[in-house]
């Protein structure tokens, strides 16, 4: 495949980079540092235009902060400016990345997403008898830097864009240690900052060629990726053991990634997947879904009883949440919940 070059310029344009900045500000325009970003708009983003063709970003300065729903993760929040910066990178470099995905992966892609992925899972279900569900460990964490910039130079050929992604890519380093089965060393630093634009386009990119192993070297038909949350389907558990056998090796070695889930189940017997249990004719909402969303249901009552969100905040909340519950079998769990 010819490799894309010439687009720092791109990136740079101002105009690109006003379009990043309303991108970035979107739920977000309360926020001091964006107050404080727009009141020198021009001057912010001219300046931000000389770092990027000069090479000279400041890169890194996140703020940590740790999130426990729906599990517990390290969020590293950007500054402003930075975000800003993925923006402009990512309105040039989107199609880029999408041309290298396969149309069964999900995650963060215009058109696809959580619904849409649980959507071809059942159908997947009800095709097929057995599932392999396979999860990798602190996926985020795990990524080579190494390996990840040797795959952006499969794409791209432009040093200055590279040597701006090399520079985000080197700004965080995970505290993984090297592990028997993977074969990586103490030399290869891993790991992507949760939080930054720039990690999701990476990270989904990073397992681009185990999709294309699946569906090319082993022609599996039945096959849905949602980031690192993988579903493997076939007619006979046999089948999928072969296929783990051969699948495992490429993730651990090749992708240097560890095996958190590997397992064969029936579909019969339900699947958890993206916080939903799908079996081969409906899907329902997992007990911790329930939960999650009872938790939640009632922390925004109480900020709408106490006056902390306005109906209008109180509705921007609830709708997605409730609609979440609306593609599974959950119309007896929301009676229970809102009585009525």
């Amino acid at each position: 495949m010819k490799r894309i070059g010439n687009l720092i310029y791109k990136i740079a344009d101002i105009n690109n980079l006003e379009l990043a900045f309303y991108k970035a500000i979107k739920g977000k325009e309360a926020k001091l540092q964006v107050i404080e970003y727009r009141k020198n708009l021009q001057s912010n983003l001219i300046n931000l235009q000389k770092q990027i063709l000069l090479g000279e970003i400041q890169i890194g300065n996140y703020n940590y902060f740790t999130i426990y729903e729906p599990k517990e993760r390290l969020i590293c929040a950007a500054p402003f400016m930075e975000r800003v910066l993925h923006h402009a990178l990512m309105n040039v470099c989107h199609q880029y990345f999408e041309n290298q995905l396969i149309s069964d992966t999900y995650a963060t892609r215009i058109n696809k997403g959580t619904y849409k992925a649980v959507e071809k899972a059942l159908y997947n279900n009800y095709r097929n008898k057995f599932y392999l569900k396979l999860d990798i460990r602190k996926y985020f964490d795990s990524i080579s830097h190494k390996i990840l910039n040797e795959k952006l130079q499969t794409i791209f050929k432009d040093p200055d864009l590279l040597y701006v992604f090399h520079q985000i890519i080197e700004s965080y380093q995970s505290t993984i240690r090297p592990t028997a089965t993977s074969g990586q060393t103490d030399k290869n630093i891993k790991g992507l900052p949760i939080g930054n634009l720039t990690s999701q386009y990476f990270a989904n990119f990073y397992l681009a060629e185990f999709d294309r192993f699946v569906k090319q070297e082993l022609q599996i038909k039945s096959y849905v990726r949602y980031m690192d949350d993988i579903i493997i389907w076939a007619n006979t558990s046999q089948e999928l053991n072969t296929i783990l056998q051969k699948a495992e090796p490429f993730l651990t070695v090749k992708l240097e990634l560890d095996l958190k889930i590997k397992y064969i189940n029936t579909t019969v017997h339900g699947l958890n997947f993206l916080s939903y249990r799908i079996f081969d004719n409906h899907i329902e909402l997992q007990c911790k879904s329930k939960k999650r969303f009872i938790k939640k249901m009632q922390l925004y009552e109480t900020k709408l009883e106490t006056d902390i969100f306005s109906q209008a905040d109180y509705q921007r909340h609830v709708l997605p949440l409730t609609a979440f519950t609306e593609h599974a079998s959950a119309k007896g769990f929301r009676k229970k919940v809102f009585g009525y």
